[in-house]
């Protein structure tokens, strides 16, 4: 129901409760069963076993799982039927050796699973409160879980609001919503019903959920607790959000599945025509030939997978957040630092994050002149300078300052680290932290008894009927009325006006000021009048407040603006060169969000479109769909519409980061695919549902996570490109085995395998894998950001990597195999002969690596330039030719030692297609080049 809408005595009757008496016990207890405890309800969490049991659902692992069987179904034969303990004992080495990779694969992808969401925790912890309930005529302090519609209830200022309240009664009642609506500034409350179409932020009538009083006192009546609360509903969204999967998660997910689908096909047409193979040849099948291809059926499951690719994407995309860390950006969700290199839209709140949160007067009219103000935020130090260019005189504005603030009960104090802190209404510290700047300071001005002796007199406060604030001071044996307000009150009850040190007739100064209050309200500056009047010892004691508010004289004008950060616009600036669109949705009043815009550069004119919460509530998605992707301004809006204009986005395909400080921007930063939250003073509630916090809430910071997200990214290609050439010469070397060999050589049978299952999985453990890791600290090969983001949607596989993959892991597969058939020709044992095909794809893969690190070719890098890959390189060059020579590996993964010059022709040889690509690669890039200059200079001929 709309309660704004209604008047008093309805609502109490519709609610059945008292004004004068409250509700009684009996009735408040009824009710509390009927409708709860008024908290929040917590989403059902999913069993720590279930999320286990899914990380072996995924695709890469199912594979290992089923090479698992065939390991352990050879074992079982060759311990009980054959007796072959020495390939029974292989056999269940590679059984161990598979299910400890897939342990630690499902290990890090349960314990990133498992991290908590505490969103809802701190939600409900905020109502951990108490409040002063009307029960059966007598005022008690109850707990806020005990709240229900129909409870009267009073507060005053610094109390939290438990439930949402519809006002009975507002004296110069201030309530901060801004945990609600995104503004800044305290709202006036009152009681009067208002228009049914009003939006959330408007409704002066109504105090919400977990807002604050900021002054006055009030009482109301409970219409909504819990769930039913605009708080609740805020957490009830955040529950009907689904986690969303990042763009290198749906990449990484959708090429497992195409591997798993490819691994199955060859194992199937392995061991088939392996089978088929001997049938033809024998005649028949036996078990003990069986055991044979199960071996090679097992390699080339193992070589199909890229084992370590989740351990090395989780460790590059750590590499990236301690990147992002050291610029105070903290990276809750590894993937989030990939996401953000994909990110097209950034929808960022205005309060606290594009700006200061703090109200600061950035202009003011005094003496006929205006003056500019320098320094921003609640430091006290800033010039002022006249706006025509005319030498300053701090007396033209003395009076001015010293009545703004008189007429004030704020004041800032410097806290423990010397950072000053604002103690009041936030316009009334604007005016404090204003005249400050100058030295003048209300205690100062009270304690003062030498020249000039001032005290206060009465104080009448702001009430939301009068708008204006009076203060009556007795200054040298004489009185004065001081009094400010929303200029539009102020007006009509001057009569004077003190320009250039001469007080003149309002009608003469008129057109100064009212051009002065049009500038002011074009640049989105919330105004507010100083004023003063001479009065009698007997007025100034007795006369009214109505009495004491005419026949003023104006002293001048404030513009007052929660200013934007000063680093935004430059960090705008380069996110909108590198296609990065900047987009503000803010719950404040739409010709302050354009001019806050407008200064940003998020916006290039005034006259550009702006969706209000009214217009979004009138649209329907089609005609949403159609502005959205030009809209780069939403004011007045509520969290249901930022969800919305995100959804929208991301209907567009469009990865979209959101940014914001307040509770309000919880359920959107969840929504979208990267949540950014204020570290400093944002609340727990968007921390927690965000993925990345800027640790020192610069809007700076989410330009530089871009960079780096952009950097990782390339990394991260680099190493699939890596890793996946050295799957696709392992299976290559191993298919060509079955297909092409199919008689003995020497000592090495046709159903022999080129590789071991486990010489296999130390390839992609180690000698793949640890230069993998490293090749995570590689700094970006050209100016990322000045390039678009990556199409979230396209393939990694696309532009050339495909082909280059299949190229490079061809030449590498065929070299490896051809190793192994020299070998065996040679005379080589089947240990040896592996050893050396083993040897020639370890080197041939770490050669490869310094290729892989470049989108061009290995000549345009410094292959030294990356210390962590060449230790990672020298590391598992030495491990592996260690494992050739070290008994227990000889046993275990089936190597053998060799010579040292066969070590060193190894080396030499598995070198030669790397460079040999390169350096076709390379002359063929310098040729066309060559072309195209020349075509340009005969074009300019």
């Amino acid at each position: 129901m709309k309660w704004y809408s209604q008047n008093a005595s309805t609502i109490l009757q519709q609610l059945d409760t008292s004004r004068i008496a409250g509700l009684d016990e009996a009735e408040a207890k009824r009710r509390l069963e009927q409708h709860g405890l008024n908290e929040l309800t917590a989403k059902e969490t999913e069993p720590a076993w279930k999320m286990l049991l899914k990380s072996f659902k995924e695709p890469l692992i199912v594979i290992l799982l089923i090479a698992t069987g065939l390991a352990l179904a050879s074992a079982a034969y060759d311990f009980f039927v054959s007796g072959d303990q020495a390939h029974a004992m292989a056999s269940v080495y590679e059984a161990v050796a598979i299910v400890l990779i897939v342990l630690i694969n499902s290990g890090i992808t349960f314990h990133q699973t498992r991290t908590a969401q505490k969103s809802l925790d701190a939600l409900a912890d905020m109502r951990q409160h108490h409040m002063k309930v009307l029960r059966g005529s007598n005022w008690l302090s109850i707990p806020a879980d005990h709240l229900v519609p129909g409870d009267i209830v009073s507060v005053k200022s610094g109390d939290f609001i438990e439930g949402d309240l519809r006002w009975l009664k507002a004296s110069e009642l201030q309530i901060n919503e801004s945990h609600l609506t995104g503004e800044s500034d305290a709202i006036d409350k009152s009681v009067e019903p208002i228009d049914e179409e009003t939006e959330l932020g408007d409704r002066t009538n109504m105090g919400y959920s977990g807002s604050m009083v900021v002054n006055g006192n009030g009482i109301g009546v409970v219409v909504a607790t819990g769930m039913d609360t605009e708080l609740g509903k805020i957490s009830g969204l955040m529950q009907d959000i689904d986690d969303q999967k990042t763009p290198i998660e749906k990449s990484v997910y959708s090429l497992s599945q195409k591997l798993m689908i490819i691994a199955g096909i060859i194992i199937v047409i392995t061991i088939g025509y392996d089978l088929v193979k001997q049938l033809i040849q024998v005649g028949s099948i036996s078990m003990d030939s069986f055991g044979g291809i199960s071996a090679t059926a097992i390699a080339i499951a193992v070589a199909s997978i890229p084992d370590a690719m989740p351990v090395v994407l989780s460790i590059v995309l750590t590499i990236g957040a301690k990147m992002m860390a050291s610029q105070k950006g903290l990276v809750k969700s590894l993937s989030s630092v990939e996401t953000l290199g994909s990110t097209t839209y950034i929808a960022s709140d205005k309060t606290g994050t594009l700006t200061k949160n703090e109200m600061a007067v950035t202009r003011f009219l005094a003496n006929g002149q205006i003056y500019n103000v320098e320094g921003n935020g609640y430091t006290p130090i800033g010039d002022f300078i006249r706006a025509d260019g005319g030498d300053t005189h701090s007396a033209d504005y003395q009076r001015f300052l010293e009545v703004a603030v008189l007429n004030n009960e704020a004041e800032i104090k410097p806290d423990d680290k010397q950072n000053w802190r604002p103690f009041g209404n936030p316009t009334d510290v604007s005016l404090v932290v204003l005249a400050a700047k100058q030295g003048i300071k209300r205690d100062e001005l009270l304690e003062d008894k030498g020249d000039r002796d001032i005290d206060i007199v009465r104080i009448f406060p702001f009430d939301s009927t009068r708008k204006m604030m009076t203060v009556v001071i007795k200054e040298n044996g004489r009185y004065f009325s001081l009094t400010k307000g929303a200029p539009d009150v102020i007006k009509p009850l001057t009569e004077l006006a003190l320009i250039d040190g001469q007080k003149v007739d309002i009608q003469n100064a008129s057109a100064t000021i009212e051009e002065s209050m049009l500038e002011f309200a074009n640049d989105a500056l919330r105004t507010i009048s100083i004023a003063q009047r001479e009065i009698t010892k007997e007025a100034a004691l007795n006369a009214s407040s109505a009495e004491l508010e005419q026949h003023l004289t104006f002293l001048g004008l404030v513009g007052i603006i929660d200013p934007p950060r000063e680093e935004v616009r430059q960090s705008v600036k380069k996110l909108t060169d590198a296609s990065v669109n900047v987009v503000m949705i803010t719950g404040d009043h739409a010709m302050t969000a354009k001019a806050i815009a407008k200064q940003l550069g998020i916006i290039q004119s005034k006259d550009a479109d702006v969706i209000t919460g009214r217009d979004l509530e009138e649209m329907s998605d089609a005609q949403l769909s159609k502005r959205v992707l030009d809209t780069r301004v939403y004011a007045r809006v509520t969290p249901e519409h930022k969800q919305r204009i995100i959804k929208q986005l991301q209907a567009h395909e469009q990865v979209v980061a959101m940014t914001g400080d307040g509770i309000n921007d919880a359920p959107a930063l969840k929504a979208a695919d990267i949540g950014i939250a204020m570290g400093i003073n944002g609340t727990e509630v968007t921390k927690d549902a965000a993925d990345l916090i800027l640790l020192d809430d610069q809007f700076t910071t989410i330009e530089k996570s871009v960079e780096s997200g952009r950097t990782i990214f390339a990394n991260i290609l680099n190493f699939m490109r890596h890793e996946l050439t050295t799957n696709v010469a392992e299976v290559l070397s191993l298919l060509l085995g079955v297909f092409l060999i199919t008689s003995s050589i020497g000592q090495v049978t046709e159903v022999t395998p080129t590789l071991t299952a486990l010489m296999v999985l130390w390839v992609n453990m180690v000698s793949d894998s640890l230069p993998s890791f490293a090749l995570g600290y590689d700094e970006a090969e050209s100016d990322v950001m000045k390039q678009r983001p990556r199409d979230a949607k396209q393939s990694i596989l696309a532009n050339g990597m495909l082909r280059r993959v299949l190229l490079r892991g061809g030449v590498m597969g065929g070299m490896v195999f051809a190793a192994f058939v020299w070998a065996a020709m040679q005379g080589y044992s089947v240990a040896q002969s592996q050893t050396i095909a083993f040897l020639t794809l370890v080197f041939g893969q770490l050669w490869h690596v310094y290729d892989a690190r470049s989108v061009k070719t290995l000549f345009d890098r410094n292959p030294f330039s990356n210390s962590r890959l060449t230790l990672a390189v020298g590391f598992a060059a030495t491990s592996s030719i260690l494992v050739t020579l070290m008994p227990f590996f000889n046993n275990v993964m089936g190597t053998a030692p060799l010579s040292m010059p066969m070590y060193v022709g190894i080396i030499i040889i598995s070198a030669i297609p790397t460079f040999a690509i390169s350096g076709i690669k390379k002359l063929v890039g310098m040729k066309s080049q060559t072309d195209s200059s020349q075509l340009t200079q005969l074009d300019s001929e």
